[in-house]
């Protein structure tokens, strides 16, 4: 069964114009793609080959000169399909005074999410991403590599379907990195979409399924990495490790089928990205402390649980509040909308009726014993 498009474009086009609206540079230049649902795509290229102009068209920030461009069946414009993507720009726009915790809270805000399901998910992306203990520190004060992870947090405060990253890793330790790409392979097993630009080729090569690239505006290449990447005209065997008497024969057999030069005998290596994670996890066994950023505790809860149903039952859960986490990180009070809304609604509880009025006679006997005083003082 063919997987629902998420992403068409069909001789998409930008072209930037002067101020006399003469054509300046084609930045996208007649290019066909699509995207389906549940897959990783790469849109790579180099420096001004077109990706940031797409993923703006993608967003609907910048408008095609031509061609025909959808998102989820819509219009990038609508504000329907905005609703269901989550995007991380290339460099990280934060308010710098608010806290990772405000900041988290606002974006969810942003999405109409309730004040409980937002503090359940800020929670939960904190953790995730390593900054729980950094939760009430003005995102101002974080380095860059920090300031990342709480820009990838807030590109999934809405859960959304359809994520794009735009230079995901940036900024990040290798940590951070195996993290990340360890998220998009949970929200690809989802059946969400992800689409990546990025520099990084080894991070792409390791994660997405299909790959564009774009040279001058135009695509260039097109494929599965798969089917782009392999090597036809070699095969590859890979043995344990055999004694030399034993390595020399297999070397004979093999130079039956091909001469000496055309084979190459090595062992085989773990990448570096491998051997660095290696070393950080023995010293983390040694209890070697951080100030830095630390390892996430999984991906969240609410982007690995299965879909929710749709309809009455989908508004009916909404109502149910969500299971508190062992260990939160503590929310200051003044930082969060809520907490003043619901201060406020403990103090109009607190509130009692007034007395009830005194009877007409008591009152009357009150006004008589008031003019027998000033009578009194008026004598004197």
């Amino acid at each position: 069964m063919e997987q629902e498009l998420v992403i068409s474009a069909t001789g998409l086009t930008k072209v930037f114009r002067d101020f006399w609206n003469r054509s300046k540079a084609a930045a996208v230049n007649d290019i066909d793609f699509e995207v389906r649902r549940g897959e990783v795509f790469g849109l790579l290229g180099p420096n001004g080959s077109g990706k940031s102009t797409t993923v703006k068209m993608l967003l609907g920030l910048l408008y095609p000169t031509s061609g025909i461009l959808r998102v989820m069946g819509q219009s990038p414009r609508s504000v329907k399909a905005k609703c269901a993507i989550g995007y991380l720009p290339e460099e990280t726009y934060l308010y710098k005074y608010l806290t990772a915790y405000e900041t988290l809270d606002f974006f969810g805000s942003l999405f109409g999410l309730s004040a409980a399901e937002r503090k359940s998910r800020a929670l939960q992306l904190l953790d995730m991403v390593g900054l729980s203990h950094a939760a009430n520190r003005k995102v101002g004060e974080f380095s860059k590599g920090m300031a990342r992870r709480i820009g990838l947090a807030q590109a999934m405060i809405n859960d959304p379907d359809l994520l794009i990253l735009d230079e995901p890793t940036s900024g990040l330790d290798p940590i951070g990195c195996r993290e990340v790409k360890d998220l998009i392979k949970t929200l690809k097993a989802r059946g969400k979409t992800v689409v990546i630009t990025s520099h990084l080729l080894s991070d792409v090569e390791s994660i997405c399924d299909r790959v564009v690239i774009l040279y001058g505006g135009r695509i260039r290449a097109e494929g599965a990495l798969s089917d782009l990447l392999a090597i036809s005209e070699k095969d590859t065997i890979t043995l344990p490790h055999l004694q030399e008497q034993d390595l020399n024969e297999v070397m004979a057999a093999c130079r039956k089928f091909a001469d000496a030069d055309q084979i190459d005998l090595e062992h085989p290596r773990m990448t570096l990205e491998d051997f660095f994670l290696d070393v950080v996890a023995k010293a983390k066994q040694e209890a070697a402390g951080t100030a830095g950023a630390q390892s996430g505790n999984g991906v969240a809860a609410y982007l690995s649980a299965e879909p929710e149903k749709s309809g009455l039952l989908e508004q009916l859960s909404a109502a149910v509040p969500p299971p508190a986490k062992p260990v939160e990180p503590e929310v200051p009070a003044e930082s969060a909308d809520t907490a003043i809304l619901d201060r406020l609604k403990e103090e109009k509880a607190a509130v009692t009726p007034a007395a009830d009025p005194a009877p007409q006679e008591d009152l009357s006997e009150a006004n008589s014993k008031l003019s027998a005083l000033l009578n009194d003082k008026r004598d004197i």
